[in-house]
């Protein structure tokens, strides 16, 4: 459940906009900045200053045989960068409205609140979504499944039923993409999770 709308309300935006024409995004290119911990510690009577800081990632320097390679992961690096705050952005939202469901009496007032989400979702996002070129709107879908835990197909079909899983699949499908998926760190979507990290540590 708490990452099952998420999925949904940005999987089915961005599917919508892969029937567009690929237009350039204007998105920015946000940084994320590195977290630094200032602290104390006791240390047989001494009190003991510390800094704690997030991951630092040293990787091997890449190397290019071509131009054109070099262009498709500098091309890589600013969709990652438009796309992975939405992802991030929108999980967030997504654990407070599961926490804010938990208080809600009862089954009516839970989906009614759901339908003021989903409707806010929609209007706040679905902007966002058309400036979105054809490949970032792939790569969201992905880094929403790395964020949430679930192929956006399980949890459409979880959400609205097998029929419309099955509706938006092969809707998906006919503009070159698969709602089942898998985000894959280690094998077809390594370079991804290199950027990703290296974004998310404020190194890119």
């Amino acid at each position: 459940m708490r990452c099952m709308l998420t999925i949904l309300m940005l999987t089915l935006c961005a599917i919508e906009m892969m029937a567009q024409d690929e237009a350039t995004s204007d998105a920015g290119n946000p940084t994320f900045v590195p977290t630094v911990k200032v602290g104390k510690v006791l240390v047989d009577g001494d009190s003991i200053q510390y800094m704690e800081m997030s991951n630092v990632y040293v990787y091997p320097e890449l190397t290019f045989s071509s131009k054109r390679q070099q262009t498709s992961y500098m091309r890589l690096v600013k969709n990652v960068k438009t796309t992975l705050p939405l992802a991030k952005e929108v999980r967030q939202i997504l654990i407070e409205t599961a926490e804010y469901l938990e208080t809600l009496p009862n089954k009516k007032a839970k989906e009614e609140h759901m339908k003021l989400v989903e409707k806010s979702m929609f209007k706040v996002y679905k902007p966002k979504m058309k400036k979105l070129t054809y490949s970032q709107g792939k790569l969201l879908i992905k880094l929403v499944n790395r964020e949430c835990n679930s192929t956006s197909y399980e949890a459409i079909q979880a959400f609205l039923g097998p029929f419309r899983a099955g509706f938006w699949q092969a809707f998906a499908w006919a503009f070159g993409a698969s709602l089942k998926k898998e985000y894959d760190p280690n094998g077809t979507d390594r370079l991804t999770e290199r950027i990703v990290l290296m974004v998310e540590a404020g190194q890119l």
